[in-house]
Protein backbone atom coordinates (compact mmCIF):
# COMPACT_ATOMS: atom_id res chain seq x y z
CA UNK A 1 0.00 0.00 0.00
CA UNK A 2 0.91 3.55 -0.50
CA UNK A 3 1.28 6.26 2.02
CA UNK A 4 -2.02 7.82 1.18
CA UNK A 5 -3.75 4.54 1.58
CA UNK A 6 -1.91 3.34 5.16
CA UNK A 7 -2.62 7.36 6.38
CA UNK A 8 -6.66 6.66 5.60
CA UNK A 9 -6.74 3.41 7.66
CA UNK A 10 -4.95 5.30 10.31
CA UNK A 11 -7.60 8.13 10.01
CA UNK A 12 -10.88 5.43 9.82
CA UNK A 13 -8.98 3.89 13.14
CA UNK A 14 -8.82 7.16 14.75
CA UNK A 15 -12.79 7.90 13.99
CA UNK A 16 -14.00 4.65 14.55
CA UNK A 17 -12.72 2.92 17.70
CA UNK A 18 -12.95 5.39 20.23
CA UNK A 19 -16.88 6.20 18.75
CA UNK A 20 -17.91 2.35 19.25
CA UNK A 21 -16.71 2.38 22.62
CA UNK A 22 -18.14 5.43 23.80
CA UNK A 23 -21.29 4.30 22.23
CA UNK A 24 -21.46 0.39 22.90
CA UNK A 25 -20.23 1.49 26.12
CA UNK A 26 -22.16 4.13 27.16
CA UNK A 27 -19.77 5.50 28.72
CA UNK A 28 -20.23 9.58 28.77
CA UNK A 29 -21.65 9.99 32.15
CA UNK A 30 -18.17 9.52 33.45
CA UNK A 31 -16.25 9.38 30.06
CA UNK A 32 -17.25 11.96 27.71
CA UNK A 33 -16.14 11.21 23.81
CA UNK A 34 -13.53 13.51 24.33
CA UNK A 35 -12.07 11.36 27.05
CA UNK A 36 -12.48 8.03 25.21
CA UNK A 37 -10.68 9.47 22.26
CA UNK A 38 -7.48 10.72 24.86
CA UNK A 39 -7.80 6.79 25.89
CA UNK A 40 -7.81 5.10 22.74
CA UNK A 41 -4.69 7.05 21.76
CA UNK A 42 -2.99 5.72 24.71
CA UNK A 43 -4.20 2.45 23.79
CA UNK A 44 -3.06 2.58 20.50
CA UNK A 45 0.52 3.84 21.17
CA UNK A 46 3.95 2.31 21.13
CA UNK A 47 3.46 1.45 24.76
CA UNK A 48 0.57 -1.04 24.72
CA UNK A 49 -0.25 -1.51 20.74
CA UNK A 50 2.94 -0.97 19.89
CA UNK A 51 4.30 -3.91 22.59
CA UNK A 52 1.50 -6.27 21.63
CA UNK A 53 1.34 -6.08 18.06
CA UNK A 54 4.83 -4.33 16.78
CA UNK A 55 4.91 -4.94 13.38
CA UNK A 56 0.58 -4.02 12.88
CA UNK A 57 1.80 -0.41 14.86
CA UNK A 58 5.08 -0.01 12.66
CA UNK A 59 2.83 -0.81 9.66
CA UNK A 60 -0.05 1.52 10.27
CA UNK A 61 1.98 4.07 11.98
CA UNK A 62 5.03 4.75 9.95
CA UNK A 63 7.25 7.82 10.23
CA UNK A 64 5.58 9.33 6.90
CA UNK A 65 1.64 8.55 8.16
CA UNK A 66 2.83 10.18 11.42
CA UNK A 67 4.10 13.55 10.08
CA UNK A 68 1.20 13.70 8.27
CA UNK A 69 -0.90 13.08 11.27
CA UNK A 70 1.35 15.31 13.36
CA UNK A 71 0.22 18.50 10.70
CA UNK A 72 -3.06 18.03 11.72
CA UNK A 73 -2.77 17.55 15.02
CA UNK A 74 -0.78 20.62 14.71
CA UNK A 75 -3.65 22.64 13.24
CA UNK A 76 -5.83 21.42 15.26
CA UNK A 77 -4.72 22.25 18.55
CA UNK A 78 -3.78 25.97 17.56
CA UNK A 79 -7.91 26.36 16.78
CA UNK A 80 -8.90 24.84 20.45
CA UNK A 81 -6.65 26.92 21.74
CA UNK A 82 -7.05 30.21 19.73
CA UNK A 83 -10.77 29.89 20.86
CA UNK A 84 -9.71 29.11 24.74
CA UNK A 85 -8.32 32.72 24.46
CA UNK A 86 -11.07 34.46 22.46
CA UNK A 87 -13.44 32.91 25.33
CA UNK A 88 -11.60 34.64 28.25
CA UNK A 89 -13.86 37.21 29.92
CA UNK A 90 -11.52 39.23 31.78
CA UNK A 91 -14.14 42.33 31.86
CA UNK A 92 -16.60 39.94 34.14
CA UNK A 93 -13.98 38.89 36.20
CA UNK A 94 -12.74 42.71 37.33
CA UNK A 95 -16.23 43.34 38.07
CA UNK A 96 -16.38 40.56 40.68
CA UNK A 97 -12.43 40.90 41.42
CA UNK A 98 -11.58 40.58 44.63
CA UNK A 99 -14.15 37.22 44.50
CA UNK A 100 -12.65 35.67 41.36
CA UNK A 101 -8.74 37.14 42.05
CA UNK A 102 -8.72 35.36 45.95
CA UNK A 103 -10.58 32.11 44.32
CA UNK A 104 -8.84 32.11 41.09
CA UNK A 105 -5.62 32.58 43.15
CA UNK A 106 -6.26 30.06 45.20
CA UNK A 107 -7.36 27.45 42.81
CA UNK A 108 -4.07 27.86 41.58
CA UNK A 109 -1.44 28.46 43.70
CA UNK A 110 -2.30 25.83 45.92
CA UNK A 111 -1.99 22.65 43.36
CA UNK A 112 0.72 24.61 41.95
CA UNK A 113 2.81 24.24 45.18
CA UNK A 114 1.36 20.76 45.81
CA UNK A 115 2.52 19.73 42.24
CA UNK A 116 5.79 21.37 42.78
CA UNK A 117 6.76 18.98 45.71
CA UNK A 118 5.62 16.04 43.65
CA UNK A 119 8.14 17.03 40.84
CA UNK A 120 10.66 17.57 43.65
CA UNK A 121 10.37 13.73 44.67
CA UNK A 122 10.10 12.55 41.41
CA UNK A 123 13.89 14.31 41.01
CA UNK A 124 15.19 11.76 43.41
CA UNK A 125 14.53 9.25 40.40
CA UNK A 126 16.12 8.88 37.06
CA UNK A 127 14.12 9.34 33.80
CA UNK A 128 11.52 11.21 34.46
CA UNK A 129 13.12 15.31 33.91
CA UNK A 130 14.20 15.76 30.39
CA UNK A 131 17.54 16.29 29.16
CA UNK A 132 17.17 19.95 28.34
CA UNK A 133 15.24 21.16 31.75
CA UNK A 134 16.79 23.03 34.43
CA UNK A 135 15.79 21.85 37.81
CA UNK A 136 13.47 24.79 38.00
CA UNK A 137 11.83 24.32 34.71
CA UNK A 138 10.96 20.89 35.57
CA UNK A 139 9.31 21.93 39.40
CA UNK A 140 7.74 24.21 37.91
CA UNK A 141 6.31 22.74 34.86
CA UNK A 142 5.01 19.52 36.23
CA UNK A 143 3.81 21.77 39.41
CA UNK A 144 1.87 23.83 36.62
CA UNK A 145 0.51 20.87 35.14
CA UNK A 146 -1.34 19.59 38.43
CA UNK A 147 -2.49 23.24 38.63
CA UNK A 148 -4.08 23.43 35.41
CA UNK A 149 -7.74 23.93 34.72
CA UNK A 150 -9.25 22.97 31.20
CA UNK A 151 -11.41 25.99 30.17
CA UNK A 152 -13.26 23.92 26.98
CA UNK A 153 -13.67 20.65 28.53
CA UNK A 154 -15.04 22.73 32.05
CA UNK A 155 -17.28 24.26 29.59
CA UNK A 156 -18.30 21.16 27.78
CA UNK A 157 -19.02 19.29 31.50
CA UNK A 158 -21.19 22.20 33.16
CA UNK A 159 -23.18 21.87 29.91
CA UNK A 160 -23.74 18.59 30.56
CA UNK A 161 -24.45 19.08 34.39
CA UNK A 162 -26.76 21.57 32.96
CA UNK A 163 -25.26 24.62 34.71
CA UNK A 164 -23.30 26.43 32.16
CA UNK A 165 -25.39 29.96 31.81
CA UNK A 166 -26.90 29.92 35.53
CA UNK A 167 -24.73 32.16 38.20
CA UNK A 168 -22.83 29.16 39.19
CA UNK A 169 -21.42 28.23 35.80
CA UNK A 170 -20.42 31.85 34.73
CA UNK A 171 -18.47 32.18 38.30
CA UNK A 172 -16.91 28.88 37.53
CA UNK A 173 -15.75 30.20 33.79
CA UNK A 174 -14.49 33.33 35.68
CA UNK A 175 -12.05 31.89 37.81
CA UNK A 176 -10.84 29.13 34.67
CA UNK A 177 -10.16 32.45 32.42
CA UNK A 178 -7.82 34.06 35.22
CA UNK A 179 -5.80 30.72 35.98
CA UNK A 180 -6.14 30.30 32.14
CA UNK A 181 -4.71 33.16 31.40
CA UNK A 182 -1.51 32.53 34.49
CA UNK A 183 -1.16 29.26 33.01
CA UNK A 184 0.11 30.52 29.75
CA UNK A 185 2.28 33.20 31.50
CA UNK A 186 4.07 30.85 33.59
CA UNK A 187 4.62 28.69 30.66
CA UNK A 188 6.37 31.69 28.77
CA UNK A 189 8.83 31.77 31.91
CA UNK A 190 9.47 28.77 31.83
CA UNK A 191 10.22 28.28 27.52
CA UNK A 192 12.35 31.86 28.49
CA UNK A 193 15.63 31.11 25.95
CA UNK A 194 17.72 33.64 27.82
CA UNK A 195 19.65 32.92 24.32
CA UNK A 196 17.48 34.08 22.60
CA UNK A 197 15.82 36.74 24.69
CA UNK A 198 16.59 39.68 21.75
CA UNK A 199 14.53 37.84 19.54
CA UNK A 200 11.53 37.00 22.39
CA UNK A 201 11.71 40.16 23.17
CA UNK A 202 11.20 41.60 19.68
CA UNK A 203 8.86 39.37 19.16
CA UNK A 204 6.61 40.70 22.26
CA UNK A 205 7.02 44.08 20.80
CA UNK A 206 6.11 43.53 17.16
CA UNK A 207 3.20 41.51 18.72
CA UNK A 208 1.98 44.01 20.55
CA UNK A 209 1.79 46.52 17.70
CA UNK A 210 0.54 44.41 15.30
CA UNK A 211 -2.75 43.32 17.77
CA UNK A 212 -3.41 47.24 17.84
CA UNK A 213 -3.48 47.43 14.09
CA UNK A 214 -5.49 43.84 14.12
CA UNK A 215 -7.68 45.68 16.47
CA UNK A 216 -8.42 48.56 14.04
CA UNK A 217 -9.14 46.39 11.23
CA UNK A 218 -11.38 43.66 12.67
CA UNK A 219 -13.55 46.22 13.77
CA UNK A 220 -13.91 47.99 10.16
CA UNK A 221 -14.84 44.30 8.65
CA UNK A 222 -17.79 42.80 8.57
CA UNK A 223 -18.56 39.62 10.51
CA UNK A 224 -17.95 37.20 7.73
CA UNK A 225 -14.17 38.32 7.00
CA UNK A 226 -13.50 38.57 10.44
CA UNK A 227 -13.47 34.85 10.91
CA UNK A 228 -11.32 34.41 7.50
CA UNK A 229 -8.66 37.12 8.90
CA UNK A 230 -8.64 35.48 12.07
CA UNK A 231 -7.43 32.25 10.34
CA UNK A 232 -4.65 34.13 9.00
CA UNK A 233 -3.79 36.16 12.23
CA UNK A 234 -3.63 32.66 14.01
CA UNK A 235 -1.65 31.27 11.99
CA UNK A 236 1.17 34.42 12.02
CA UNK A 237 1.19 35.01 15.74
CA UNK A 238 2.02 30.71 15.97
CA UNK A 239 4.64 31.45 13.29
CA UNK A 240 6.23 34.23 15.70
CA UNK A 241 6.01 32.46 18.60
CA UNK A 242 7.92 29.63 17.55
CA UNK A 243 9.99 31.36 15.54
CA UNK A 244 11.14 33.49 19.29
CA UNK A 245 11.05 29.94 20.64
CA UNK A 246 8.07 30.53 23.16
CA UNK A 247 6.45 28.10 20.98
CA UNK A 248 3.52 27.69 18.49
CA UNK A 249 0.79 27.31 20.90
CA UNK A 250 1.91 30.45 23.17
CA UNK A 251 1.37 32.01 19.96
CA UNK A 252 -2.38 30.39 19.25
CA UNK A 253 -3.16 31.48 23.06
CA UNK A 254 -1.96 35.04 22.51
CA UNK A 255 -3.85 35.14 18.90
CA UNK A 256 -7.02 34.13 20.55
CA UNK A 257 -6.85 36.40 23.25
CA UNK A 258 -6.10 39.06 21.23
CA UNK A 259 -9.34 38.82 20.37
CA UNK A 260 -12.36 40.00 21.36
CA UNK A 261 -15.19 37.83 21.77
CA UNK A 262 -18.09 40.00 20.30
CA UNK A 263 -16.50 40.25 17.29
CA UNK A 264 -18.28 37.22 16.91
CA UNK A 265 -21.48 35.85 17.29
CA UNK A 266 -21.43 33.01 20.29
CA UNK A 267 -23.62 30.12 18.84
CA UNK A 268 -21.21 30.22 15.40
CA UNK A 269 -17.64 30.47 18.07
CA UNK A 270 -19.86 27.48 20.27
CA UNK A 271 -20.20 25.23 16.70
CA UNK A 272 -16.77 26.32 15.62
CA UNK A 273 -15.68 24.74 18.98
CA UNK A 274 -17.74 21.53 18.40
CA UNK A 275 -16.73 21.21 14.98
CA UNK A 276 -13.08 21.30 15.89
CA UNK A 277 -13.27 18.81 18.45
CA UNK A 278 -15.75 16.15 16.02
CA UNK A 279 -13.99 16.48 12.96
CA UNK A 280 -9.59 17.40 13.86
CA UNK A 281 -9.32 17.29 17.45
CA UNK A 282 -9.03 13.32 17.63
CA UNK A 283 -5.87 13.61 15.32
CA UNK A 284 -4.60 15.12 18.28
CA UNK A 285 -5.58 13.06 20.95
CA UNK A 286 -4.02 9.85 18.13
CA UNK A 287 -0.41 11.87 18.02
CA UNK A 288 -0.29 12.39 21.82
CA UNK A 289 -0.74 8.77 22.85
CA UNK A 290 2.04 7.80 20.08
CA UNK A 291 4.24 9.83 22.18
CA UNK A 292 3.44 7.81 25.27
CA UNK A 293 6.10 5.59 27.11
CA UNK A 294 6.67 2.92 29.63
CA UNK A 295 10.43 2.30 29.50
CA UNK A 296 10.86 2.99 33.49
CA UNK A 297 7.95 0.51 33.86
CA UNK A 298 4.29 0.22 33.50
CA UNK A 299 4.39 0.07 37.35
CA UNK A 300 6.36 3.25 37.80
CA UNK A 301 4.31 5.29 35.50
CA UNK A 302 1.29 4.23 37.26
CA UNK A 303 2.83 5.51 40.62
CA UNK A 304 4.07 8.63 39.48
CA UNK A 305 0.29 9.19 37.59
CA UNK A 306 -1.10 8.33 40.75
CA UNK A 307 1.16 10.54 43.26
CA UNK A 308 0.41 13.52 40.39
CA UNK A 309 -3.36 12.73 40.69
CA UNK A 310 -3.13 13.11 44.28
CA UNK A 311 -1.36 16.40 44.18
CA UNK A 312 -4.04 17.66 41.53
CA UNK A 313 -7.28 17.03 43.04
CA UNK A 314 -5.67 17.38 46.91
CA UNK A 315 -4.10 21.20 46.35
CA UNK A 316 -7.21 22.28 43.99
CA UNK A 317 -9.88 21.39 46.35
CA UNK A 318 -8.27 22.59 49.39
CA UNK A 319 -7.27 25.63 47.71
CA UNK A 320 -11.14 26.21 46.94
CA UNK A 321 -12.09 25.65 50.63
CA UNK A 322 -9.66 27.68 51.76
CA UNK A 323 -11.06 30.54 49.24
CA UNK A 324 -14.82 29.48 50.49
CA UNK A 325 -13.92 30.61 54.41
CA UNK A 326 -12.31 33.52 53.43
CA UNK A 327 -15.65 34.77 50.95
CA UNK A 328 -18.04 32.54 53.54
CA UNK A 329 -19.95 30.59 51.06
CA UNK A 330 -22.69 28.38 51.43
CA UNK A 331 -21.84 24.73 52.76
CA UNK A 332 -20.93 22.54 49.70
CA UNK A 333 -20.32 25.25 47.52
CA UNK A 334 -16.48 25.07 47.59
CA UNK A 335 -16.86 21.15 47.09
CA UNK A 336 -18.52 21.53 43.79
CA UNK A 337 -16.34 24.47 42.51
CA UNK A 338 -13.20 22.34 43.39
CA UNK A 339 -13.95 19.66 41.61
CA UNK A 340 -14.86 20.98 38.36
CA UNK A 341 -12.06 23.37 38.57
CA UNK A 342 -9.60 19.99 39.30
CA UNK A 343 -10.80 19.26 35.23
CA UNK A 344 -7.83 18.51 33.00
CA UNK A 345 -8.16 17.02 29.88
CA UNK A 346 -7.16 19.00 26.83
CA UNK A 347 -5.28 21.99 28.10
CA UNK A 348 -3.14 20.01 30.49
CA UNK A 349 -2.54 17.46 27.35
CA UNK A 350 -1.27 20.75 25.41
CA UNK A 351 0.39 22.02 28.45
CA UNK A 352 2.70 18.61 28.76
CA UNK A 353 2.90 18.32 25.17
CA UNK A 354 4.86 21.26 25.14
CA UNK A 355 6.54 20.46 28.00
CA UNK A 356 7.75 16.96 26.34
CA UNK A 357 8.64 18.60 22.79
CA UNK A 358 11.28 20.75 24.72
CA UNK A 359 12.52 18.21 26.49
CA UNK A 360 11.72 19.82 29.76
CA UNK A 361 9.88 16.02 30.91
CA UNK A 362 10.52 12.76 29.44
CA UNK A 363 7.92 10.62 27.49
CA UNK A 364 7.59 8.69 31.25
CA UNK A 365 6.58 11.66 33.04
CA UNK A 366 4.38 13.05 30.04
CA UNK A 367 2.62 9.46 30.53
CA UNK A 368 2.12 9.86 34.05
CA UNK A 369 0.48 13.61 33.28
CA UNK A 370 -1.45 12.37 30.51
CA UNK A 371 -3.23 8.81 32.85
CA UNK A 372 -3.51 12.13 35.79
CA UNK A 373 -5.04 14.47 33.18
CA UNK A 374 -7.95 11.68 32.49
CA UNK A 375 -8.81 9.91 35.74
CA UNK A 376 -9.18 13.75 36.99
CA UNK A 377 -11.34 13.80 34.03
CA UNK A 378 -12.87 10.98 34.53
CA UNK A 379 -13.87 11.90 37.84
CA UNK A 380 -15.74 15.18 37.89
CA UNK A 381 -19.14 14.42 36.70
CA UNK A 382 -20.11 11.17 39.01
CA UNK A 383 -18.84 13.29 41.60
CA UNK A 384 -20.59 16.95 40.87
CA UNK A 385 -24.04 15.70 39.51
CA UNK A 386 -24.56 14.05 43.08
CA UNK A 387 -24.05 17.25 45.07
CA UNK A 388 -25.91 19.58 42.61
CA UNK A 389 -28.91 17.17 43.08
CA UNK A 390 -28.74 17.68 46.99
CA UNK A 391 -27.59 21.38 46.69
CA UNK A 392 -30.11 22.81 43.66
CA UNK A 393 -29.95 26.86 45.12
CA UNK A 394 -26.27 26.57 44.49
CA UNK A 395 -27.20 26.73 40.92
CA UNK A 396 -28.72 30.03 40.89
CA UNK A 397 -26.69 31.79 42.92
CA UNK A 398 -25.70 34.93 42.21
CA UNK A 399 -22.39 35.71 42.39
Amino acid sequence: MNTTEIFLIAMTIIFTVPWLIWRLGRTDYYAPLVVVQIITGILLGPGILGKVFPDYYGFVFNPAVVQSLNGIAWWAVMLFVMIAGVELDLRKAWAHRRESGITAGLALGTPLLFGCLAAALLLGLDGWMGRQAQTWQFVVGVGMACAVTALPILILLMEKLDILRQPIGQRILRYASLDDIAIWGVLALILMDWERIGRQGAFLVAFSVAAWGFHRLMVRLAERDRWYIALIWLAAVAFGADWAGLHFMVGAFLAGASMEAEWFDQEKMDLLRHHVLLVIMPVFFLSTGLRTNWEVGGAAVFVAAGLLLVASIAGKLLGVQLAGRILKWEAGEAGIIGWLLQTKALIMIIFANILLDKQIITSETFTALLLMAVASTMLTVPVVAPRLARLPSLIRRSA
